[in-house]
């Protein structure tokens, strides 16, 4: 049967040891979806990943280009004030731990199924409130859960066997933004005049594909899309308590809409010489439905409870990825890849072209247990980011600043347990 040809493959999950290799994609990402577990030979399989990943970007030349104050009256805008006087570089990313967890039973010779739990989006920005561009940022972070089930049915086509592949997850995303709204520097106002939105949202989608795979040559092509998943219920509040002291309008809720970006992807592997497996993916996001998200209180936005944006602008996105492995012997693989991740942003904001370089060693004391040690390392390319026009509104108007070529590093540890 098609699962005891399986069994013979000596290669088939080698590619699996780069789990860091998405390190910094482009957008929202952070691990995105990986199904990869699923066509795990054995009849049970538990796995679990964790990933850190230490992006350094690095922001200079930075210019407030929203002076405007709205304290003390007559306020002219929500600018933050003049933050020239203040430092022109800012470091502003963070680190993070990307885990996942998951198990696959195989159920019979012509099912198999997978549950797995990950975070696949997230952001983290800390350039702090000591920065000229304190009014359009002061820290951003936004983390995310999923939930996912996937199955697959397979069946016997040539020298190898087709699998046709669909699941769902159920996704929960949150965050936050703060900004400085008006500098009370020097006014004897007891307020850090820090403006703070918060915002959560669940919703539900889906995955579909195909693959064929030639176990004897460990050949594998597979072909899976992932659904968007719509954040209807997204929603929060807007906290300007440290704007207006007391007021009676300083905290109001806020709600709106978005959605997580729906994935095509296609990879592939084979054996080229006995014991060196050749490798490779392509991947398109859709990132450019995130461009400017609007919140507003119920009713709509006034002068005493204005609605707020999250500006992103962002284009899809491209990763592409290949590389070589091969078993030492049969307890050591190994595996060394290039990545090149096309960067979301365009003119606005941060997110450049990225390029990694990826290595991996697995060892497998037993038939029954796998340990990886995974690392990344890679630049973020330069560039500079300033007003942009979208729809005919200016985004970015508050803020301009030009980084270099920045180095992204990531390590990533597993360890996967078959019986």
């Amino acid at each position: 049967m098609a699962r005891n040809r399986l069994k013979k493959s000596i290669l088939a999950a080698v590619a699996g040891v780069l789990v860091a290799s998405a390190a910094q994609a482009g957008g929202l990402e952070r691990s995105g979806y990986n199904i990869d577990l699923l066509f795990d030979p054995s009849d049970y399989a538990a796995e679990a990943t964790a990933t850190y990943v230490n992006p350094q970007r690095e922001l200079k030349n930075v210019v407030d280009t929203d002076t405007t104050t709205g304290f003390p009256p007559p306020g002219t805008g929500f600018g933050g004030g003049d933050l020239n006087s203040r430092p022109n570089t800012a470091d502003d990313t963070e680190g993070y731990w990307a885990p996942r967890i998951g198990v696959k039973a195989g159920l019979g010779d012509s099912i198999d199924c997978m549950a797995d739990y990950s975070q696949p989006w997230g952001a983290h920005t800390n350039p702090g409130q000591n920065w000229a561009g304190a009014n359009n940022n002061i820290e951003t972070k936004v983390e995310s859960d999923n939930y996912a089930a996937t199955c697959s049915y397979k069946w016997d086509m040539g020298p190898g066997f087709v699998r046709v592949i669909g699941g769902a997850f159920y996704q929960e995303v949150g965050g936050f933004k703060e900004r400085l709204v008006q500098d009370f520097t020097g006014t004897g106002v007891p307020l850090s005049g820090v403006g703070r939105l918060d915002l959560e949202g669940d919703g539900w989608g889906w995955r579909g594909g195909v693959a064929y795979e030639i176990p004897e040559y460990a050949m594998r092509a597979s072909l899976v899309y992932n659904s968007a998943v719509d954040l209807d219920n997204l929603a929060g509040t807007i906290d300007l308590r440290n704007v207006r002291g007391p007021a009676p309008v300083n905290f109001y809720d806020v709600s709106g809409s978005a959605s997580m970006p729906d994935s095509l992807e296609l990879k592939v592997q084979s054996g080229i010489a006995p014991g060196w497996l050749a490798f490779g993916s392509v991947k398109w996001t859709d990132w450019s439905q995130l461009q400017v998200l609007e919140f507003c209180p119920a009713g709509g936005g006034t002068l005493a409870q204005p609605c707020t944006t999250l500006d992103l602008l962002y284009r899809d996105g491209w990763t592409v990825t290949g590389g070589i492995g091969h078993k030492f012997n049969e307890q050591w693989s190994g595996a060394v890849s290039l990545t090149w991740d096309r960067g979301t942003s365009h003119g606005y904001g941060t997110q450049t072209d990225t390029w990694t370089i990826g290595t991996g060693v697995s060892y497998t004391p037993t038939q029954n247990l796998e340990f990886r040690v995974a690392g990344v390392v890679g630049i973020m390319t330069s560039g500079s980011s300033g007003p942009v026009t979208f729809e005919g509104d200016v985004i970015g108007d508050d803020v301009s600043y030009d980084f270099d070529n920045d180095f992204v590093g990531a390590i990533s540890t597993s360890l996967k347990v078959r019986f």
